[in-house]
């Protein structure tokens, strides 16, 4: 039997959060849940004990399942997990778990209110967060709502999105930037700010309904994050995402 939710959680060097217990967190959330689920930790080419670990818990967990993928940053993993899951509804979320996964719940409701996309948001205010991040999030709002006119959403750039299984697939066969079979080789952590753009942006010009729902968030200290490098590239992939549109490639079938 196809399970109800899965979710999927990218790892790229993920030893320190794995020996923390977040999976044994995720575990424990999920076993409570009266809807049948998976979990599909798809692995970014990590060097170091991250898949032998996830391996091990899932040997002992047979909800679990370890997805190997080549280093191609966190878009490309996310994507491959999305693909791979059985779930009527898939949901993404990080290994660190700064948005705990009880936040499902806040999620799950919006599908059986007809929504195709429902997104967690962290607000404008993200506590924790260092005065940089701060900035980041506020120049991402104000860069997104004058480039590709997502003028309702908040916050694009929370890593707990969930979406319906078909939906998923249709969005993600629609990108541009971050499509599969896009996939290349790339070096150290890569966090692209323009894949959680470009998802949405999509869903919405392929008609989809979409919710922003609020959730706990909570600064986790991570090594992923450039403050230069990658406001950088999520203002360019913001430029590619507006010409792409002006080109007429995000048109429906």
């Amino acid at each position: 039997m196809e399970p109800f939710l899965s979710v999927v959680i990218p790892a790229f060097n993920e030893e320190s959060n794995l020996r923390a217990g977040a999976l044994e967190r995720v575990a424990a959330y999920l076993a409570q849940q009266p809807y049948t689920y998976q979990v599909l930790v798809v692995d970014d080419g990590s060097e170091d004990a991250t898949a032998a670990l996830v391996e091990a818990f899932a040997a002992q967990h047979p909800e679990f399942q370890l997805l190997r993928n080549p280093h191609q940053g966190k878009a490309h993993t996310v994507i491959a997990g999305v693909l791979a899951a059985q779930g009527d509804i898939i949901l993404f979320t990080d290994m660190d778990q700064a948005t705990p996964i009880n936040e499902v719940a806040a999620l799950l409701p919006w599908f059986e209110q007809g929504c195709d996309v429902v997104f967690g948001s962290r607000g404008l205010v993200r506590r924790g967060a260092p005065w940089w991040r701060q900035i980041m999030s506020r120049a991402m709002v104000v860069m997104r709502g004058a480039v590709v006119n997502l003028p309702d959403v908040t916050d694009t750039q929370c890593g707990f999105k969930a979406f319906r299984a078909a939906v998923a697939h249709d969005i993600f066969r629609h990108m541009q930037l971050y499509a599969p079979g896009q996939e290349r080789a790339v070096r150290g952590a890569v966090v692209a700010a323009g894949f959680d753009v470009e998802t949405l942006f999509v869903a919405r010009k392929l008609g989809y309904r979409l919710k922003e729902v609020p959730v706990t968030w909570d600064y986790a200290r991570t090594r992923r994050v450039s403050f230069v490098r990658d406001s950088l590239r999520g203002l360019a992939d913001l430029a590619r995402i507006r010409i792409n549109d002006m080109r007429g490639r995000y048109r429906a079938d």
